[in-house]
């Protein structure tokens, strides 16, 4: 089944499916070369964003759990969560704890909207449960970054985790806990734990972009320095 279709409710993926996925090389996060400082918008069709980005509602579906997750760049953290394998139902990118409805990916890039760049997941928690997504999320992320994430400056690139419910919260907050006490870490850890809010879903372009364009992908990854980071943090348990 199409990844939208659970995420959002075929409702909400086919609005979002009907605005068009450009055929733009949307060549915005950089790469080696340049190195950037925070992403430029993607090269796509001018009236892309009009529509604006389609709500997700806040409601899993049946028998499933619902995740919401900020972590700089949602192109990284989509694939890495997708990676979790057994369990992981759906992992929708999107914009999440603004203030400006219907945010669109311009709008949330000039950081004036209050979002930071997030994913949804949908998860079976029978067969994986929120601790280990937790898990996932730390070693995916800087947590004591405050502008940002790796060369991605702003607070769009913010880190984040918004809880869906009270046990989530309480788990979330234990495992913020349990990290500081470790003392693995350089600094204190600046991710703020939220309630989730109003979670709308990136454009179609952006969607498994690591799948779709690849070689921009890796270039833009390794070019930002993630991976060098997250060795630094975590050595070998550090997220990919």
């Amino acid at each position: 089944m199409n990844k939208l279709i659970v995420g959002l409710g075929a409702a909400f993926a086919f609005s979002l499916l009907a605005c068009g996925n450009s055929a733009a090389d949307p060549a915005a996060k950089g790469g080696p070369a340049s190195t950037p400082t925070t992403q430029p918008a993607p090269q796509k069709m001018a009236d892309e964003d009009h529509e604006g980005s389609p709500e997700v509602p806040n409601v899993a579906p049946e028998g499933l759990a619902i995740a919401t997750f900020a972590g700089g760049c949602f192109w990284c953290m989509e694939g890495s969560f997708e990676h979790l394998g057994d369990g992981i139902v759906a992992v929708v990118s999107g914009y999440t704890a603004g203030h400006v409805p219907h945010a669109t990916y311009h709008q949330v890039g000039s950081g004036t909207t209050g979002h930071a760049e997030a994913i949804r997941v949908v998860y079976d928690p029978k067969k994986i449960s929120y601790p280990k997504l937790l898990d996932a999320f730390w070693h995916n992320v800087d947590p004591t970054q405050a502008d940002g994430q790796f060369c991605d400056h702003g607070s769009q690139y913010r880190t984040g985790i918004y809880v869906h419910d009270a046990e989530q919260r309480t788990q979330a907050e234990a495992s913020k806990v349990a990290l500081e006490a470790s003392r693995k870490l350089p600094a204190r850890i600046v991710t703020e734990i939220a309630d989730a809010t109003a979670f709308y879903a990136a454009e179609p372009y952006h969607q498994d972009f690591y799948k779709t364009n690849a070689s921009h992908y890796q270039r833009y990854r390794s070019g930002c320095g993630r991976d060098a980071r997250l060795e630094s943090l975590w050595g070998e348990s550090a997220g990919h």
